[in-house]
């Protein structure tokens, strides 16, 4: 099979049927061979009688219906466990994305040998509440990431080759960071394409302005579980080392400031009178407990049942 098409969905029912046709029009105009996944996240309108009644007219579309409403990043991981084809296409489901894209995007992966190809919308039909605040966590996300050709990390519209899917978690809100999760499982050919972004035609958007400060927050959660998630001593334990190491000295300091003053008939103060002797104390308690957590960090680690999981590229 070419192409499987994943589709999450959140109460989108006048938007199916027009986003089918025009997926059925494009896959019959290129000859692909195809499947399209549906993934309804709990929708509360008639969003899953639509896709039932889509999957009998055409059995190259198929419906996975969640209970309740889970998040796009579930939604996402599901479809493509469910996924079979050679390139794996995501879009949205407001027709804000366009199908029109798809035979490029198949071409990038297939024959310029991408990994995974992210859409750019450059000219995008949205308030400056959200635009202004798009381009500041995509400046951020390409820093931390590293992926410094990418300017939308959060487009929708994106094409994977299969083994990069069935090789990545996306979990929790990490949706908006698929490239970066693709990278550190070692697919670093990552390429983007200006992609045209539509007006929505039905509805309204499903997101709010929470997502941009969730979004740092699970950045900031990549990036440590990237960098340390193996190795957490390596954070925990300097850290701790160097706050117990500053706190120490600042003990030796004040205490031989005392004896000094002693020594040499100076007025002194008790060592338990100094406000430093406290701050230093305070950093030498602080210092072992961030060492003890990553010495606890590494017991888990080493007792984790995927410790020992290495992803391997080929074999001879």
């Amino acid at each position: 099979m070419d192409i499987s098409v994943v589709i999450p969905l959140y109460n989108e029912a006048e938007s199916l049927p027009e986003l089918a046709a025009w997926i059925e029009r494009v896959m019959a105009d290129h000859d692909f061979t195809y499947e399209v996944i549906f993934v309804d996240d709990g929708s509360t309108d008639d969003s899953w009688k639509v896709i039932e009644k889509l999957c009998a007219k055409n059995p190259g579309m198929h419906g996975i219906s969640f209970r309740r409403n889970y998040g796009k990043s579930p939604a996402l991981n599901t479809g493509f466990k469910a996924a079979k084809g050679d390139v794996v296409i995501t879009m949205d489901a407001d027709l804000q994305d366009s199908p029109d894209e798809i035979p490029e995007l198949y071409r990038m992966i297939m024959r310029d040998g991408y990994d995974l190809v992210s859409g750019w919308k450059r000219k995008r039909y949205d308030p400056l509440s959200k635009t202004i605040p798009t381009k500041l966590f995509n400046a951020t996300a390409r820093k931390v990431s590293g992926i410094k050709n990418l300017h939308d990390f959060n487009c929708g519209l994106k094409a994977y080759r299969l083994e990069v899917v069935k090789h990545i978690e996306v979990y929790g809100d990490m949706h908006r960071y698929i490239p970066y999760l693709a990278k550190n499982a070692g697919f670093n050919r990552i390429g983007e394409k200006e992609v045209h972004h539509q007006a929505r035609k039905y509805g309204t958007t499903k997101f709010g302005l929470d997502r941009f400060v969730n979004g740092y927050l699970d950045l900031a959660t990549l990036w440590f579980t990237g960098k340390f998630g193996a190795k957490p001593m390596h954070f925990f334990g300097l850290l701790g080392s160097l706050m117990f190491i500053v706190g120490f000295i600042a003990v030796m300091v004040v205490g031989f400031g005392k004896l000094w003053d002693m020594y040499h008939g100076n007025p002194y103060i008790l060592v338990t009178d100094s406000p430093y002797f406290y701050l230093a104390l305070t950093m030498m308690i602080l210092g072992t407990m961030l060492f003890l957590t990553g010495f606890i960090g590494e017991l888990i680690v080493r007792n984790a049942p995927g410790r020992n999981h290495y992803e391997i590229k080929s074999e001879l």
